[in-house]
């Protein structure tokens, strides 16, 4: 079967069958030759068994043996950076980007460029447009940045900004968005969210004077790790009237569950619930809708599948209906009207923005819930990540994914299907549609610290999660159905097999 035959049967809800001689290299490799974005692999540095034992900085990065490299680009910017040699040269296999995404080639690039720009001429850079940079002046950076996005999140750019981290973000759209009083103020969220999600809300609660323990609606998984999107509904229905917000994960960290968002926003909406997602691993990783399925706001960050490097400038999205800015009369000297937030200097309108005047003036769409210049160096990484998606799609990028992801499940399955009793159990649901590029495995208890052990000597990096779980990602930018095959034999090795 061909690759394209596997993506049709994936995306039609029919399993993949692979064939007999699908544990085979050459399987593998012949899937990677179809492969019409394994080009994209080469815009990205990986790690190498070589480098991933460096522990102190030698002015050289990962790569072929005894050469120099020198990275020319379509802008006048040459880079001649030393590529590290030894008989360990083989890149690694990078299965976590759900955690920290590899690093594009273009960021040092771009970075380079901001460098330059603040060298030459220094504030000036706010305002001015440097030929043979691939930035734009530094006050539209952040706008760029959406542009960049529409296809990322289905959005249009003005629904979109880019400020912040991803807790601050919750913070700052919560702010705006949870208005709880006496009849609603819950917040239903997961039982088990990532870490700050939970302190977010929590004391966001707090701040509004309310009890956690009234306020906070959990929901747990009927049995498992997954939790059914009617649990969800039901929850919505026992709690519809006293509820203020739903704030869920797009994919759930742990177990890698893709949440039903277009269902469920619908339905809470319908009962007059406002309605967030927390993108934070879908974003990049899954394609989304988020304006035509209608949702409130929705915040993610970059450092994951978008690949724009640790604490990177994360984004949000707010609804257009939100982003309103309307003037009763004159628009010179009335007040506008919109949606409260806390306010600063750089969501207000560019127009007026040095005017330094007390009235705020916000910009129009999600730009105004901005409230800081935002870093141009960070903001650099992101412009260089999102780069690298605008020479593919979500569609095409997804389409792989769905395979890759199957292909490393149905590999799974063999390996517990020789071991007699199960080595592990995949708690990622296995229908394709509800999960992302991500694969977690529950081990039986004990085997997790040896299996670290032996990936990582191996070159393999992928997550591992205690007491039990090891989260493996091969995501579709930058792996192949080759890394796949070859993380397997490691795995097998490491239990004995």
């Amino acid at each position: 079967m061909s690759l394209k035959a596997f993506v049709e049967r994936l995306r039609s809800g029919a399993p993949p069958e692979f064939p007999q001689d699908a544990n085979s290299l050459q399987f593998a490799q012949s899937l990677d030759s179809q492969d019409s974005i394994r080009h994209l692999r080469d815009e990205f540095i990986l790690p190498t068994k070589a480098s991933l034992k460096k522990r102190a900085l030698d002015g050289t990065i990962p790569g072929k043996q005894g050469k120099q490299a020198s990275y020319t680009h379509t802008h006048t910017h040459t880079l001649s950076l030393s590529i590290s040699g030894s008989g360990d040269d083989e890149q690694g296999i990078y299965f976590v980007g759900n955690s920290l995404g590899a690093q594009p080639k273009a960021v040092r690039e771009y970075v380079h460029a901001q460098l330059e720009t603040w060298a030459s001429v220094g504030v000036n850079g706010h305002f001015t447009d440097m030929a043979a940079s691939p930035l734009v002046q530094w006050q539209d950076m952040a706008e760029d940045c959406a542009n960049k996005s529409a296809d990322l999140v289905g959005a249009s750019p003005s629904e979109i900004v880019y400020m912040g981290t991803l807790t601050v973000n919750l913070h700052m759209l919560m702010a705006s968005f949870y208005r709880p009083d006496d009849r609603r103020h819950k917040v239903i969220l997961e039982w088990k969210p990532f870490p700050s999600d939970h302190y977010a809300i929590e004391s966001q609660i707090v701040w509004h004077g309310r009890d956690p323990a009234q306020s906070m609606v959990k929901i747990e998984p009927d049995q498992g790790y997954v939790i059914s999107t009617e649990k969800v509904l039901a929850t919505i229905d026992a709690h519809a009237d006293s509820t203020a917000l739903l704030l869920l994960p797009g994919i759930q960290y742990y177990s890698g569950q893709f949440f039903d968002i277009p269902r469920i926003t619908a339905y809470a909406k319908e009962r007059g619930i406002v309605v967030g997602w927390d993108l934070a691993h879908a974003a990049g990783n899954v394609e989304l809708k988020l304006h035509d399925w209608d949702v409130d706001f929705a915040c993610w960050c970059t450092y994951k599948y978008i690949n724009a490097g640790p604490g990177a400038t994360a984004g949000a999205f707010v609804h257009e209906r939100h982003g309103k800015v309307e003037y009763s009369g004159d628009g010179d000297t009335e007040a506008p009207t919109y949606r409260p937030r806390l306010a600063g200097w750089y969501g207000g309108d560019k127009r007026v923005r040095f005017n330094m005047a007390n009235t705020f003036v916000p910009t129009p769409g999600a730009a105004g819930f901005q409230a800081s210049n935002p870093s141009a160096l960070d903001l650099a990484a992101v412009s260089a990540a999102l780069s690298v998606f605008n020479k593919t799609s979500m569609r095409e990028l997804r389409s792989k994914a769905l395979v890759l992801t199957a292909y490393a499940e149905h590999l799974l399955d063999q390996i517990n299907a020789e071991a007699g009793t199960p080595f592990f159990t995949i708690i990622t649901p296995r229908d394709p549609a509800r999960r992302g590029t991500q694969l977690s495995i529950l081990l039986r208890e004990g085997l997790l610290d040896g299996i670290a052990e032996a990936l990582e000597r191996n070159g393999v990096m992928c997550d591992k999660r205690k007491p039990d779980v090891l989260r493996v990602a091969p995501v579709p930018l930058y792996s192949r159905f080759e890394d796949v095959w070859r993380f397997m034999q490691i795995l097998r090795g490491a239990l004995g097999l």
